[in-house]
């Protein structure tokens, strides 16, 4: 485990684990957001009466609102981590998220409702200082392992939240919601008292609203070639994702019947399936091919995969589908890696946040856009259904974003700019 010194960008051996830490703190978070995944659509479809093209609309807004907040937050937080430290910002992100869970499980109609989910998307854009940590702590070799550990944390989140969230869902609906206010609560004291801080006091840099500005935070990634190519990428592929909080419970209960617990279980598959490929296959893979060819292996099979899933006329099709777009998991790693090779310590908050803002905004727009592209598919007006249409919309930015990468290749593979400064 390493971090960089008071005087160097020279890696030097943290006593403890470090990592360990950040991981639990990433897996306990993401853990108490799969447990509403099921819930929240079939909350809002119950709230509407059983109107599941109303559902969707609604679903989309509150997804915009949650949008919105992570574009506005991640640059904010990332940027103060870098004047006062990780730990602070884990801090206030899982204490507050605790306070949203508990609103959103009090709310009894859609305006409270609405400022949970407000509250929610503030509080939880913290996973550009969880990259950031993986910055501080990591060497640049090793960076992109490690982001793909962090992923299955992400992933061992999915597998039991899901799952166990759509169980509670049956028993009462708000349930789910006082478990993830509980589990996020824990968290915040598990990182009070066990996770260490990364960042020394000498690679601080003190925080400005202009660094945190998120359209300006956007700019500062056009500073750079290599970057700015990165993060349309990035951008693109954030937004093909977005399909799954937007219309995956809709689409299933629609297409195959699924209940809450069903899509639990599924959902459950698919972080069983990206923990198999982040922690089984990534560091190898990327050791085989290099990073740039293995972020564009991941998005063509993560394009492919949606194109399977919207072509599936059955639950075991799409089911069969699941290893498929789970190789999409080669992504995040790989594109984390190369990335944070090209900004040195005293930025990388920053770059974090910014790459939070990328995806915020990539964020805004899904929802609306894929939830209505969903109602209107299975509107009864139609003289024919294509339910899918939302997942084939999301395979075409994926293998545009393929694209891009396969003819950026020869800038990608050039040696990164932090090399060349050492």
């Amino acid at each position: 485990m390493t971090t960089t010194d008071a005087t160097s960008d020279t890696p030097k051996t943290l006593t403890g684990g470090a990592f360990t830490f950040v991981f639990i703190t990433v897996a306990l978070d993401m853990l108490s957001i799969g447990l509403i995944v099921p819930i929240l659509p079939a909350l809002v479809n119950d709230m509407t009466g059983g109107d599941i093209k109303e559902a969707a609309k609604y679903v989309g807004l509150f997804s915009l609102l949650w949008a919105t907040m992570q574009f506005i937050f991640m640059p904010i937080l990332g940027a103060l981590s870098d004047q006062i430290g990780r730990k602070p910002v884990f801090l206030i992100s899982n204490f507050g998220q605790a306070f949203a869970h508990v609103l959103t499980a009090l709310s009894p109609g859609f305006v409270l409702l609405a400022i949970s989910r407000l509250l929610l998307g503030g509080f939880s854009a913290v996973v550009s200082t969880a990259n950031a940590y993986i910055a501080d702590t990591v060497a640049p070799d090793q960076r992109a392992a490690k982001f793909g550990m962090l992923g299955a944390a992400f992933g061992l989140g999915f597998i039991l939240g899901p799952a166990v969230g759509g169980y509670l869902g049956k028993i009462d609906l708000h349930l789910p919601f006082w478990v993830a206010a509980g589990l996020t609560f824990v968290n915040g004291l598990y990182c009070l008292f066990f996770v260490k801080e990364s960042l020394p006091l000498a690679d601080r840099t003190p925080f400005s609203w202009a660094k945190a500005n998120p359209v300006k935070s956007i700019g500062f990634l056009g500073e750079n070639a290599k970057v700015m190519r990165l993060a349309i990428v990035k951008g693109l592929a954030d937004f093909s994702h977005v399909v799954y909080g937007s219309v995956f419970v809709l689409y299933g209960l629609h297409r195959y019947g699924w209940q809450p617990d069903t899509a639990g279980i599924t959902l459950g598959i698919v972080g069983v399936l990206a923990m198999v490929v982040q922690v089984g296959l990534v560091g190898r893979t990327i050791k085989a091919l290099g990073e740039a060819r293995t972020m564009i292996l991941g998005l063509v099979c993560g394009g492919f995969g949606f194109i399977l899933y919207g072509l599936a006329p059955t639950a075991m099709w799409f089911w069969l589908a699941l290893p498929v777009g789970a190789l999409s998991g080669f992504l995040a790693p790989a594109i984390m890696g190369l990335l944070s090779r090209e900004i040195g310590p005293h930025e990388q908050g920053r770059l974090q946040g910014a790459l939070g803002a990328v995806q915020a905004g990539a964020s805004i727009f899904g929802p609306l856009i894929f939830t209505g592209l969903f109602a209107w598919s299975v509107s009864p007006q139609r003289a024919s259904e294509i339910p899918g249409a939302a997942f084939m919309l999301a395979a075409g930015f994926t293998l545009m974003g393929g694209l891009i990468a396969m003819l950026s290749l020869p800038m990608l593979l050039r040696k990164p700019a932090q090399d060349n400064a050492a």
